[in-house]
C-alpha cells in the first residue's frame, strides 16, 4: 500500500516538472542555496573545431544584395474608364458596400467579383529604375506596384512583356537605387550553392538555398529556355525574384516548380539571366522581342535510333518536320537528319536547340552539322524570325523482338486531300512492337527509315533490309515524330 507521504511528494515533483520549476520533496528537507553554488561548476562546450567553416555562409551576400529584391503586385479588372463614384456596382454586393464598388466593371452572371490581384517578386537591374520579373507575374494587369526593401511604392509601368521566355520588364520613376550584380549562367556548374531572394505568400525578404540540380533542362510545352533546375525552396510569390550564386550575382530568375501540391517539393526552375538580359535589351531598345526560327520540329534521339542511323552513339537533335519553304527547308534541312551541331556548339539532347535558335537574330547566317545517311554534312541556314510552333515528342519505346504487328493501308484521294499529304500508310491496327514502340490506330507511316512509303510491299522490303530495327516517320494529327521500332 503506498503511503500518503508517497503520494504527496510523487505529486510535488510532477507539478514542479510540468511548470519548469526545481526539484522540490514535500516530505524531505530543501537543500540550502550555497550547497549548489558549491558543486563542481560544468564547462561550457567548446565550439566544434572547422564546424562554420565547412558550411556556406550567405549572410553577407543578403546584406548586400537584398537592397535590389522587390515585391511586384499587380491588379487586373479595373475599368480604365471609370471615375471616381461613377459606374455601375456589380451586382450580389451589399447597398451599405456599394460606394467602395463604384466604377468597378460588372461581371457575367455568376461571376460578381471585384478586381483579381496577384503578387510575386522582382529585382533591379538599373539604378535608374529598370527592374525584371516574370511574364506571368504581370500579365493582364490593369495596373502594377512595385514596393522596395525600405517599404516605398511605386507605381511600374510595364515596358513589355516576353511570354516565350516567361520575362517581363517594368520602369519605376526613381533615380539612385541599389541594384543588383549580374552573372554568367553558362558559367554555372552543377552541384554549385544557390541563393533565392523574394516574397513566396508576401512574406517580403525570404532567403532560401540549395544547389543546382540541373542546367538547361526542358520542360514540357514548346519552351525556348534552357532552365536551371534547383533545389532551393521556391513556392508562390517566389516568381520573378533572383537566383543568387555566392559570388552575389544574379544568374537566374525563380519562374516555376514542379509540385503535386502547389508548395515546394525540391524541383524548382529558374530562366538564365543570360536569356532574361536578351529580351531586356530587346525590350529597351525597340519595345518588343525577336526570336530566331528554323521551321522544323525535332525529338530526341535515343539508343534505338543512333542505332538505325548508323550513330555512334545517341545526341543531336533529329528533325521529325519541315516547314514548307521555311529557313530550315530553304537551307537543305530534310526529316530525318540529325543536327549534331549548331553555329559551332555541340547538340547533346534535342531541347537545347530550339534554345540556340531563338537567341539568334532573325536574318543571321550560321553553319549546321547534320547527320545524314551515315555521314555528316554542313549546311548554312539563314535564321527567320519564330512564331509559336508545335514541337512533337516521341514516346518512349520498349526493347522487343518480332515483327512490327501492324495492319496498315494505303491513304485513299479524299484522306490525302483533307491531311495534304502525298503518299503514306494508315495504320489500322496494331500490336507486339509498334504496339509497344508508341504507334497508334490512326497515325500515318510516312516513311520507313527515312524512305517515303505509300504501299504495303514496298514498307515490308525496307524492312525485311533492315537491321536491328526500324525508324518510322509517322504523322500523328499537326506533328511529325520518328519512332524506333526494334526488330528480332
Amino acid at each position: 500500500m503506498i503511503s500518503n507521504a508517497f503520494k504527496r511528494t510523487a505529486i510535488a515533483v510532477a507539478v514542479a516538472g510540468a511548470f519548469g520549476l526545481g526539484a522540490f520533496a514535500a516530505d524531505h528537507q530543501v537543500a540550502a542555496p550555497n550547497a549548489l553554488a558549491a558543486s563542481p561548476a560544468v564547462a561550457a562546450p567548446a565550439p566544434i573545431a572547422g564546424l562554420r567553416a565547412s558550411f556556406p555562409n550567405f549572410a553577407d551576400l543578403v546584406a548586400r544584395e537584398s537592397g535590389a529584391v522587390v515585391e511586384v503586385s499587380m491588379i487586373k479588372g479595373y475599368a480604365k474608364t471609370a471615375q471616381k463614384g461613377e459606374g455601375r456596382v456589380p451586382r450580389g454586393i451589399p447597398p451599405e458596400l456599394a460606394p467602395f464598388f463604384k466604377g468597378l466593371p460588372e461581371m457575367p452572371d455568376g461571376e460578381d467579383r471585384g478586381p483579381s490581384q496577384g503578387m510575386g517578386s522582382g529585382f533591379i537591374v538599373d539604378s535608374n529604375g529598370i527592374v525584371l520579373t516574370n511574364a506571368h507575374v504581370v500579365d493582364g494587369a490593369d495596373e502594377v506596384t512595385v514596393r522596395t526593401i525600405d517599404r516605398r511604392e511605386f507605381r511600374a509601368k510595364v515596358l513589355g512583356v516576353d511570354k516565350a521566355t516567361d520575362v517581363a520588364v517594368l520602369k519605376i520613376d526613381a533615380k539612385n537605387l541599389p541594384s543588383v550584380r549580374v552573372g554568367d549562367a553558362s558559367k554555372l556548374r552543377v552541384g554549385e550553392w544557390v541563393v533565392a531572394i523574394g516574397a513566396p505568400y508576401g512574406l517580403e525578404t525570404t532567403v532560401t538555398s540549395g544547389i543546382v540540380s540541373a542546367k538547361s533542362r526542358t520542360l514540357p510545352g514548346d519552351s525556348v529556355v534552357g532552365f536551371i533546375q534547383t533545389d532551393a525552396a521556391v513556392n508562390p510569390g517566389n516568381s520573378g525574384g533572383p537566383l543568387f550564386n555566392l559570388d552575389g550575382e544574379v544568374i537566374g530568375i525563380n519562374s516555376q516548380i514542379f509540385s503535386r501540391s502547389g508548395g515546394f517539393q525540391g524541383l524548382a526552375f529558374a530562366i538564365p539571366i543570360n536569356t532574361a538580359l536578351n529580351v531586356k535589351d530587346q525590350i529597351v531598345a525597340t519595345g518588343k522581342v525577336q526570336h530566331g526560327k528554323l521551321g522544323i520540329t525535332v525529338q530526341e534521339v535515343n539508343q534505338a535510333l543512333s542505332e538505325s542511323f548508323g550513330m555512334k552513339q545517341p545526341g543531336g537533335a533529329l528533325v521529325g518536320s519541315v516547314q514548307k519553304d521555311g529557313p530550315g527547308a530553304k537551307a537543305g534541312i530534310e526529316p530525318g537528319d540529325v543536327i549534331v551541331k549548331f553555329d559551332g556548339q555541340e547538340i547533346r539532347r534535342s531541347g537545347e536547340l530550339p534554345q540556340l535558335v531563338s537567341q539568334i537574330a532573325p536574318g543571321k547566317k550560321v553553319k549546321l552539322e547534320i547527320w545524314r545517311d551515315g555521314k555528316a554534312r554542313e549546311l548554312t541556314a539563314t535564321i527567320g524570325e519564330r512564331e509559336p510552333a508545335k514541337v512533337a515528342a516521341a514516346e518512349k519505346p520498349e526493347a522487343s523482338q518480332g515483327k512490327l504487328g501492324l495492319v496498315v493501308r494505303p491513304l485513299t484521294s479524299e484522306e490525302k486531300k483533307e491531311s495534304k499529304l502525298e503518299r503514306g500508310l494508315v495504320v489500322e491496327d496494331v500490336g507486339g512492337p509498334a504496339e509497344r514502340a508508341g504507334v497508334r490506330p490512326g497515325d500515318v507511316i510516312l516513311s520507313v527509315n527515312r524512305t517515303p512509303v505509300d504501299s504495303l510491299e514496298q514498307m515490308k522490303a525496307l524492312i525485311d533490309k533492315s537491321g536491328k530495327g526500324v525508324a518510322l516517320l509517322i504523322q500523328r494529327d499537326d506533328a511529325r515524330i520518328f519512332v524506333p521500332v526494334p526488330l528480332g
